[in-house]
């Protein structure tokens, strides 16, 4: 009879049923059950996630009216923070994604599973970009028109240079063919790439300015306004990344200047 260890070493690397698994099904001992049945929990989460990667891909390929077209998914990080820049990135991913089942809205997955993500896409990727566009820019020309002047140089960078370009939420006037799709990082694969570039990118140059501006605790909030960063906010009043535009930055810089 297997014992307990060998059997949940055994689990570890099969993911369909065997035939040795019918002995196992009929064991009495409460450990192998608890091993049965979470083997199970996780080959009904690996199927979803298989489902999910196909239909994010399905839907990357339904833009393509050649094989060999090389679609480009656009997404971006840090429109509401009030410090910092935002963060765009463009990505074409190569025809074989299966290191990617998994890959979803940035915002759905833990800080370490973006990371690895992160460095698998630009391992894997035909080509990928990502711009950066300084909170100066984001003052002078609105936030909107920042993210899409950013979203549209990391469009252009892109080498090769996409045949179709899926942007989300967000229409660039581009010399390629362009869609803009609403919730696009929870339905194109690639634009679900881009959103782990962009959001890594980001959170990584908020940790630098983590240790440039200490008072502000950016390495936790990345720039958004959370409690916290009011309070420091009020206590210090902004800093060179502050958005000079964003409230409640523009009244503190407004009212300092009454002294």
């Amino acid at each position: 009879m297997q014992t307990s260890a060998e059997i949940k070493e055994k689990l570890k690397t099969t993911t369909e049923w065997q035939s040795w698994m019918d002995e196992i099904e009929n064991d009495s001992r409460k450990s192998v059950q608890t091993l049965l049945t979470s083997w199970r929990r996780k080959q009904v989460l690996r199927k979803k996630l298989l489902e999910d990667h196909n239909a994010k891909l399905a839907f990357d390929d339904m833009f393509r009216k050649e094989s060999f077209d090389l679609v480009a998914g656009i997404d971006e990080a840090g429109r509401g923070p009030l410090a910092g820049p935002v963060v765009t990135a463009a990505v074409i991913l190569p025809e074989d994604c299966s290191s990617l089942v998994g890959l979803d809205d940035s915002k759905q997955l833990s800080k370490a599973k973006r990371e690895e993500l992160a460095e698998t896409i630009k391992k894997i990727a035909v080509s990928y970009a990502v711009h950066i566009q300084s909170p100066e820019a984001i003052d002078r020309l609105n936030i909107y028109q920042a993210t899409r002047s950013s979203m549209t140089k990391a469009a252009l960078a892109l080498t090769p240079a996409p045949t179709i370009v899926l942007a989300d939420a967000m229409m660039l006037e581009l010399p390629m063919a362009c869609e803009s799709i609403i919730k696009g990082d929870a339905q194109s694969l690639s634009i679900a790439a881009a959103s782990i570039l962009a959001k890594t990118g980001r959170d990584a140059l908020m940790a630098e300015y983590a240790v440039q501006y200490p008072q502000y605790g950016f390495e936790k909030h990345a720039g958004y306004g959370t409690k916290e960063h009011v309070a420091a906010l009020e206590k210090y009043g902004p800093c060179e990344i502050h958005r000079k535009t964003f409230e409640p930055v523009k009244t503190l810089l407004t009212q300092n200047s009454l002294f």
